[in-house]
């Protein structure tokens, strides 16, 4: 069995089965999942998946010093590329947060160290037996939005932290009876 929320399109499906909720530690991957969440508020996640390849092109493959230093009129042809979702706002937070990541790195050391200490650098396994009880939010997401946003982040909300959480391992949210659920 697979988490219902990834049955519909065989690009969640791939997703799920090979990237959500598998922990990782990079910068540049954790940077790229808050771009993604991000994208993602309001819209399905099968949305943002479908533009994914788009992002990693317009954003230089999420290297965070590089998206930070883009200039105005990098952004506005950004901001004019079909393949991706041109929220005005949404758009403009890459860049800002690509530049709060990069004194939050100067200041923590990284990324990865920062996200993870919400979680006491371990996954959080909760026990999920139906879709419907899946949380969007917790205590930790709550805390880290606080954080981040206090930092200068934008589009940090607990809902996009929580699914950040779940995106890189920090949280483990597959359902009893999944074939990823991580056993105890």
């Amino acid at each position: 069995m697979r988490c219902e929320w990834a049955d519909t399109t065989d690009a969640e499906r791939v997703y799920h089965d090979t990237e959500w909720g598998v922990p990782t530690h990079d910068d540049r991957r954790l940077f790229e999942l808050l771009v993604l969440r991000g994208a993602q508020a309001g819209l399905a996640w099968r949305t943002v998946l479908a533009k994914r390849a788009a992002y990693r092109r317009v954003f230089l493959d999420y290297d965070i010093a590089a998206v930070a230093a883009l200039d105005d009129e990098a952004m506005a042809r950004i901001a004019t590329d079909r393949r991706i979702i041109r929220h005005r706002l949404k758009l403009a937070s890459v860049r800002n947060n690509a530049r709060a990541a990069l004194r939050l790195v100067d200041a923590e050391g990284s990324l990865a160290a920062f996200l993870w200490s919400f979680v006491d650098g371990r996954t959080v396994v909760n026990r999920v037996r139906h879709v419907d009880e899946m949380p969007s939010r917790s205590i930790r997401s709550d805390r880290m939005s606080e954080a981040l946003r206090k930092r200068g982040f934008q589009f940090a909300g607990t809902a996009i932290c929580y699914a950040l959480m779940q995106s890189s391992g920090m949280i483990d949210d597959h359902l009893d009876g999944c074939f990823r659920r991580e056993r105890d």
